[in-house]
């Protein structure tokens, strides 16, 4: 676990995250060589910035590996909007892997937005960081993807989240740890007659037989890791146009 100590300041980012990143990248190479990647997908844009120079191109640059920027969010810059006529292009993506370039008003095409999974509605936000074509930069990000967000920034996600909770609690606000520790303290309800009944006593004939672990099953497949994906989105720590 890191301590950020430099301030937040939007579109600069990169300044108070890459270094612990860069020291990451550091630290695999010395003590496991083997593991060390071949390209870098980034939770953020690339040459799809402010400056023209991302996350994920800072990140590129002081580590030379190659870049990919993934953002989940449109950065409205060089005149790109996330206006009725974008909205429009979104509608018009049909199967995963479908895209749009998202061209500026300079004439430079800034990145692709691209449907990464067929049932997904929002698109990502697609840009170069470093040594990476566009071209591959979407192919790459598109293959990575089981659900809308590519595997390799989703379980970083999701591991760093558990991770948290482990070691330091319930992540969230006040109001919602007071409302989370209210639900922990109710009673369980008890059966129609009291504790002594039996379990099944004053349960509808038609549930008689049922297994009550197939009540527990995912009604569809991958329905947990799509509700795990929105629950991410909700709890972004930062907007994407901060990157």
């Amino acid at each position: 676990m890191v301590h950020l100590k430099a301030p937040y300041v939007s579109g600069f980012l990169a300044f108070r995250e890459v270094p612990f990143l860069v020291e990451l990248v550091q630290r695999l190479q010395e003590k496991e060589p083997g593991f060390m990647p071949q390209v870098l997908l980034v939770d953020g844009n690339g040459v799809l910035h402010q400056r023209g120079f991302g996350v994920a191109c800072h990140l590129g640059v002081l580590t030379d590996l190659p870049c990919v920027g993934v953002a989940k969010k449109l950065l409205q810059v060089d005149g790109l909007e996330n206006n009725s006529l974008h909205k429009e292009k979104i509608m018009l993506l049909q199967a995963g892997g479908d895209t749009f370039p998202l061209m500026g008003n300079s004439g430079t095409v800034l990145g692709m937005a691209l449907k990464s999974h067929e049932h997904s509605t929002n698109p990502l936000y697609v840009s170069v960081g470093h040594r990476v074509s566009l071209e591959v930069a979407v192919r790459l990000t598109h293959h990575c993807c089981r659900f809308r967000i590519p595997e390799p920034i989703r379980q970083a996600d999701i591991r760093s989240r558990d991770y948290i909770r482990r070691t330091l609690g319930h992540p969230g606000s006040p109001a919602q740890r007071q409302e989370r520790s209210q639900k922990e303290q109710r009673p369980k309800v008890c059966p129609k007659d009291g504790p002594g009944a039996p379990a099944d006593q004053g349960r509808p004939p038609e549930d008689y037989g049922r297994d009550s672990s197939t009540d527990l099953k995912d009604p569809q497949p991958g329905f947990q890791e799509q509700q795990k994906d929105q629950q991410l989105e909700r709890t972004e720590h930062h907007e994407d146009s901060d990157l």
